[in-house]
């Protein structure tokens, strides 16, 4: 794996490197190295990896099935290996960025909890670190992508952003001033548990009435199935799509079928939207940002989706009227987002390590000339020079 594999230096010192990296974000990624680096988006379903240049390109990219929840940490971390491996036969890899749907610590070292994976309090960057020998970056998945839409995607040139990923559930991000904000523990975002109606609906989280229950993939599919077990009048269209069978129905055959004029289907992208524009508006007098990106799935669904959120959040701001409104968007860069956002933040992670270990690669050389010198039996004076250790 290029040089690093020779020189990695495993310990504090590293650690110590990779702390930095936090809080220097926005300066860093300017004149961060043009390396390509790996980025890892890990899912409920999939693991993605991919080599990504400076300017986000995609240079090459493997997919993989997400292990079973049941297994153990060490099968995750072997399929991140294989892949990280193969596609540094064909790369020069410096350093690789993990993004995972699930809670890390603010030293982006942990992964507190993985609701997909057996990840509890899993000490995954050191874990990496020791089989890989490169610089090992993580942070959740939304903060990933979050990054990658601002750096290459429908955020540039924001100075205040919030991303809403809609998928299963909803997961978000926040970055200011070319940071993102992780919060004093590291969970910052979760915007998906933000309780929208006391007694609502159950969430896998424990609490009622989460905005997930109300604006996500899970929420659409189960409002589209319920009508069509109640065998409503409305829902004749999907019933025969699915020949009968409630349990086939997804989010891509409702969004497809809304696409094509099912008034079902649209009504339910409109309830969805709704939903997203109140939990949008919630957010903004709390944040204030100058834009919100939405990402994710459904966010596939696009107008569909995100007018009717446009107009519910017009509706609900603070304020409205007298206050400026944050631009709404759609993200940019699509599933791969996390994947490239991980990539690039490495990146940070890459600089910082080639410095440390350019310093110790020196501090080799001068002794080994120092060492050298005492063998040819010149004296440690005469062999010493003013960056020399003493003797």
């Amino acid at each position: 794996m290029s040089t690093y594999r020779d020189l990695a230096h495993r310990g504090s010192a590293r650690g110590t490197v990779l702390r930095t990296v936090g809080t220097r974000e926005r300066r860093s990624h300017l004149t961060a190295p043009r390396v390509p680096t790996v980025g890892i988006d890990i899912g409920g379903t999939k693991v993605m990896a991919g080599v990504v240049d400076a300017d986000g390109n995609i240079l090459e990219k493997l997919r993989t099935e997400t292990p079973d929840k049941s297994k153990s940490p060490k099968v995750v971390e072997d399929t991140i290996v294989e892949l990280v491996l193969d596609l540094s036969d064909r790369h020069d890899v410096h350093a690789v960025g993990i993004g995972a749907a699930g809670w890390v610590d603010a030293d982006r070292a942990r992964v507190l909890f993985a609701p997909h994976l057996a990840w509890r309090n899993e000490p995954l960057r050191d874990a990496l670190q020791g089989r890989l020998a490169v610089p090992v970056m993580v942070d959740n998945d939304a903060n990933t992508a979050a990054w990658a839409e601002w750096r290459f995607g429908a955020g540039r040139g924001e100075d205040h952003l919030v991303m809403i990923t809609l998928g299963t559930g909803i997961g978000g991000a926040i970055l200011e001033d070319g940071q993102v904000k992780r919060g004093k523990f590291g969970v910052a975002g979760e915007f998906g548990h933000m309780q929208v109606v006391p007694g609502g609906h159950r969430c896998p989280c424990g609490n009622r009435g989460c905005w997930e229950q109300y604006s996500s993939g899970n929420a659409l599919v189960r409002e589209a199935r319920e009508l069509a077990a109640a065998d409503s009048p409305v829902a004749y269209e999907i019933i025969e799509r699915v020949k009968g069978n409630v349990s086939d129905i997804t989010g891509p055959l409702i969004t497809e079928l809304a696409r094509e004029g099912d008034a079902m289907c649209v009504e339910l992208f409109q309830d969805i939207g709704q939903w997203l524009g109140v939990g949008i508006a919630n957010l903004a007098a709390a944040l204030d940002p100058s834009c919100f990106v939405i990402g994710g799935g459904v966010s596939a669904a696009d107008d569909l989706l995100i007018g009717p959120a446009r107009d519910a959040f017009r509706r609900h701001l603070t304020g409205r009227g007298y206050r400026p409104e944050a631009r709404i968007t759609r993200a940019q860069l699509g599933p791969e987002a996390g994947m490239v956002g991980a990539a690039d933040l490495a990146r940070l992670v890459a600089r910082r390590f080639r410095r440390a270990n350019r310093r110790r690669v020196e501090r080799y050389e001068r002794y080994e000339r120092y060492a050298q010198a005492l063998r040819n039996g010149t004296s440690g004076r005469a062999a010493r020079t003013p960056e020399d250790p003493p003797s």
